[in-house]
């Protein structure tokens, strides 16, 4: 049989590289004709359900780039926000987090990641929605695996979008005789007609709920949410809305889907016993990231796609940090870590009197200046750091593989308090639907009501999401970040979107972004 050849560059990349998945169970199997990382027979595959379903995961993998990794969309995001600052040891400590904290990025300091993997995630997907209709297996199952990918390829070309605007729309496979560096931009109005359709065609073959080894995959609330929030930035306030509203249904109750917020907003961020941990997929999680230290992923293959560990615990993590020893000592017991994504004097401000703001800030300077603590002040140190995502001691894994890189707390994507949020917003910061959904937020953490507007809105977003990954894109969607981001070098009508990293534009068709 012939081979497919698959190159490896950005638009055209190796389909697998490694399997594992959430609770349905992590594998270590790769395909056995792999041949090399540029070539996969793919008339040896889909023959079966077991097959088609290992491809199904190859695709989910891709969303640990919001959480594992150097590269993590989410201390880079971070970095870029009002909220934070990039940290870390050094100004030079990670060229392009550092470019994205002082607006200094461009084409050759910008990750090529955020490019590549996407797309390596969009590639996948459409080899999976092309081979798995000749599969051996039943019709229903095809369609609940198409349409799984199907919502995952849409939400990795939504990501695109918002990073990059210009990108190209890819949806068949690419192979070596396809001349791939002929593909242009899309116009990304196109691009965000495809990923509605798609979603929208993909939503009743998808399971209603997820439970048992099922969960964290695709569900139609899943869906409803990715897409509601997919039509809120293509400015489709009614039918963002909608979509919403199917996810959240009455604001503080339990939706259709089994959603509700959890009862005390610090569970949100906890990390139980390894074997049964109650507080992962919980009823306010819609799309969440699994991480485990099972992978036991090492320096060879971290960030590589193939590393299940979150990265972002011990990149905000206090440098050389150390309990001092005296009686009663009650302060956390922190894994030293890389300092990156220190907290801003502004957020810390705004947050006074806020109940979340102990949950969301790990106050060091205070546990200095009280004796209980030390640790070695980094780059752009302010004694604030993200307590959401702090490693501890307790959580290092025993396993083989280093400590640093296999903390498995998950990481949530989207969750309910999001969408009531997002719903809010679509509706025009007005109405009783808006009033009832921004209470729910705030009555969770013992918050009285405030009247609803988009200000506020705005304001609880900051609030209730902080250090989340949100505050940058939810700044360039609002039209804010020109006047909030100013002090560090924002400008307008460039650093809404991001330079395409260098490497994808010699001997092809597209252009770079304007400014860059």
């Amino acid at each position: 049989m012939k081979n497919k050849n698959f190159i490896y560059k950005g638009l055209a990349v190796a389909f697998l590289t490694g399997l594992s998945f959430t609770n349905m169970g992590c594998s270590d199997s790769y395909l056995d004709d792999v041949q090399n990382s540029g070539s996969f027979n793919t008339d040896l595959y889909f023959q079966n359900e077991q097959q088609s379903f290992s491809a199904l995961v190859s695709v989910y993998d891709l969303l640990r780039k919001y959480s594992g990794g150097f590269e993590n969309s989410v201390t880079f995001f971070n970095a870029g926000s009002d909220d934070f600052y990039s940290g870390g040891g050094n100004s030079n400590d990670g060229a392009g987090i550092q470019g994205l904290n002082n607006y200094m990025i461009n084409p050759n300091t910008m990750p090529a990641s955020y490019w590549r993997d996407y797309y390596q995630g969009i590639a996948r997907a459409n080899l999976l929605i092309e081979r798995v209709p000749g599969a051996n297996m039943g019709d229903d199952i095809k369609k609940r695996y198409i349409a799984e990918a199907k919502v995952l390829r849409s939400l990795y070309y939504f990501e695109l979008l918002r990073m990059f605007g210009n990108i190209p729309l890819i949806l068949k496979s690419v192979k070596f005789d396809d001349n791939y560096w002929n593909i242009p931009q899309a116009n990304p109005s196109d691009v965000y007609s495809q990923i509605e359709s798609d979603i929208n065609t993909a939503i009743p073959d998808l399971m209603m709920v997820s439970s048992g080894n099922d969960k964290g995959r695709i569900t139609q609330g899943t869906a409803r949410a990715i897409l509601g929030k997919i039509y809120l930035y293509d400015k489709k306030m009614p039918q963002a809305a909608a979509q919403f509203a199917e996810v959240n249904g009455t604001p503080g109750g339990t939706s259709q889907y089994g959603y509700k917020l959890v009862a005390n907003y610090a569970d949100l961020f906890k990390v139980g016993p390894e074997l049964s941990d109650p507080y992962k997929f919980s009823t306010e999680s819609i799309l969440e990231v699994m991480h485990t230290n099972k992978g036991n992923s090492d320096w060879g293959f971290w960030g590589q796609g193939k590393d299940e560990g979150n990265s972002i615990n011990v990149m905000v993590g206090p440098r050389s940090y150390s309990l001092k020893d005296i009686p009663n000592n009650n302060a956390p017991d922190i894994y030293s870590g890389w300092a990156f994504n220190t907290v801003t004097e502004n957020f810390v401000t705004f947050m006074q009197g806020d109940p979340r703001l102990d949950v969301t800030v790990f106050n060091a300077k205070k546990l200095v200046a009280d004796g209980k603590i030390t640790y070695s002040p980094a780059f752009a140190d302010t004694g604030y750091f993200l307590n959401k995502y702090l490693p501890t001691n307790a959580l290092k894994s025993s396993l083989p593989g280093p400590a640093e890189l296999n903390f498995r707390q998950n990481y949530i994507a989207i969750r309910l308090a999001d969408t009531y949020l997002m719903e809010a917003e679509a509706l025009g910061g007005a109405g009783a639907r808006a009033q009832a959904l921004l209470d729910a937020v705030r009555s969770r953490v013992g918050l009285s009501s405030v009247p609803v507007s988009l200000q506020a809105i705005k304001d609880e977003r900051r609030r209730e999401l902080a250090g989340e990954g949100h505050r940058w894109f939810d700044l360039v969607r609002w039209g804010d970040a020109p006047s909030k981001l100013a002090f560090k070098g924002f400008k307008a009508n460039k650093n809404e979107i991001l330079p395409i990293p260098f490497n994808e534009l010699p001997n092809t068709v597209l252009k770079q972004n304007p400014g860059y």
